[in-house]
């Protein structure tokens, strides 16, 4: 009995001292990292020029392995800039050395070279891609049109329409009475308050049509004017008497341009611009634009922040292609196959030549 309680003990002891001797066993990290998110989210539209891009990980990374050539952005060309990691080491910004550009789309990467602290690489790149908010509107603030922009032809002293033409709107005379409004084959007597063409989209109006509207289309003419002398009466141009008044070949920024003379467009101008930026031409005299030539809007400029005050007559020869909304104290003639996008608001009448498309301005 006591040799076999000896024996216990020195077995006992054998396993205190053999157990004592050995380490704990270590649990080795083999799981690589994930971007679990990012600012801008993916897809964004509205990111800040003037932000930092930032990715958030699953888990610490080592910093050495976060810099600016694992982290990247890109535009139309790379971004520089500066990369730095949080304290807690699980959130990396890329800061661009300058302000990133307004309305521009940007993809950002980062590659598999960067790691966690115990070395496990990402599965595989990371990329994203936003876009960086429109601009603040540059140029004068727009023209109210009031109820006259219900209309895309208005005219006090008619319209004439020569030969079949495409009109997206709803048209409109007034004082006059609906005998002024000719070549549209009218469908109806206006004792609906409208009648209708096959030539254009929407209503046709006339002072003689039953109520409401006269009084509506008083309104809108009173409104018409009322913009004629907003975009007449701006002050402080931006540009005066630019090119004598000679467009064509022109790129024209936004903002109010003015002129004690007529304008011509000879050749095609060009508007750059985005979709927040306004033009206001102030015209003294008439407004020209010469066959076969364009308007053209280039970075997301829209015509229904283009207005042209003209206190002459407006012709735009054949095949034209306008843009914009024409204030006219006057008359507007279009030539054959003459296009415009926008409204023609004149105080007189408005011709329009045939295998015209009128059609409204272009919204954001």
């Amino acid at each position: 009995m006591k040799k076999n309680l000896f024996s216990s003990f020195l077995i006992v002891g054998f396993l205190v001292v053999a157990l004592s001797g050995c380490n704990p066993p270590v649990l080795t990290d083999i799981t690589s990292p994930t971007v679990s998110s990012t600012n801008p989210a993916n897809g964004s539209a509205t990111a800040l020029v003037d932000a930092g891009i930032a990715a958030t990980f699953s888990e610490e990374m080592d910093g050495a392995t976060i810099t600016d050539l694992t982290f990247t952005l890109t535009g139309a060309a790379p971004v520089a800039g500066v990369v730095a990691l949080n304290s807690a080491g699980t959130m990396a910004t890329f800061t661009p050395t300058a302000s990133l550009g307004f309305d521009t789309s940007y993809t950002a990467v980062i590659t598999v070279a960067a790691m966690d602290v115990a070395g496990n690489a990402l599965a595989s790149a990371y990329t994203w891609s936003f876009t960086t908010a429109i601009g603040p509107p540059e140029g004068p603030s727009a023209v109210d049109l009031g109820v006259a922009g219900d209309f895309v032809i208005l005219a006090q002293t008619g319209i004439t329409n020569a030969s079949p033409s495409v009109i997206t709107g709803s048209i409109g005379v007034s004082p006059i009475a609906a005998s002024a409004l000719t070549g549209f084959d009218l469908v109806g007597d206006g004792s609906l308050g409208y009648t209708t063409s096959a030539y254009v989209s929407g209503n046709v109006y006339a002072s003689d049509y039953t109520e409401p509207a006269p009084t509506d289309l008083t309104a809108a003419v009173a409104a018409m004017g009322a913009a004629y002398l907003d975009a007449e009466g701006r002050t402080s141009p931006d540009f005066s008497e630019l090119s004598t008044g000679a467009l064509g070949g022109l790129e024209l920024v936004p903002g109010l341009y003015k002129w004690t003379t007529a304008v011509s467009i000879g050749s095609s101008v060009t508007l750059v611009g985005d979709v927040n930026d306004v033009w206001i031409f102030q015209i003294a005299g008439a407004l020209t634009m010469a066959a076969d030539t364009s308007v053209i809007l280039t970075g997301g400029a829209l015509p229904g922040n283009i207005f042209w005050q003209v206190a002459g007559a407006t012709t735009l020869a054949a095949n034209a292609q306008f843009k914009g909304v024409i204030l006219s104290a006057t008359t507007i003639g279009l030539g054959a196959g003459a296009d415009v996008e926008g409204r023609l608001l004149a105080q007189t009448n408005v011709t329009l030549g045939g295998d015209n498309t009128i059609s409204e301005p272009s919204l954001k």
